[in-house]
């Protein structure tokens, strides 16, 4: 059965606009920028645990007292 060219057509219309938002969303979601911040927000939360930070501290004064102890030799 043959359809109505016009159903044919508003349907194109709406596959089209399907289309271009999911198109917006996948660009939206893939934006640099986007990724960039959800990057520095886990990073600035995992620094946050204290697993995490106290053995950084500790290993930044040890590099510290290093070179201050080779500078002072």
């Amino acid at each position: 059965m043959a359809r109505d060219p016009d159903t044919i057509e508003r349907e194109i219309e709406q596959a089209r606009a399907a289309l271009a938002t999911t198109l917006d969303q996948l660009g939206e979601k893939a934006s640099p920028k986007r990724l960039a911040d959800t990057a520095k927000t886990s990073v600035l939360a995992k620094l946050e645990d204290p697993k995490v930070k106290f053995p950084l501290i500790g290993a930044a004064v040890l590099v510290a007292a290093l070179l201050v102890r080779k500078l002072f030799r």
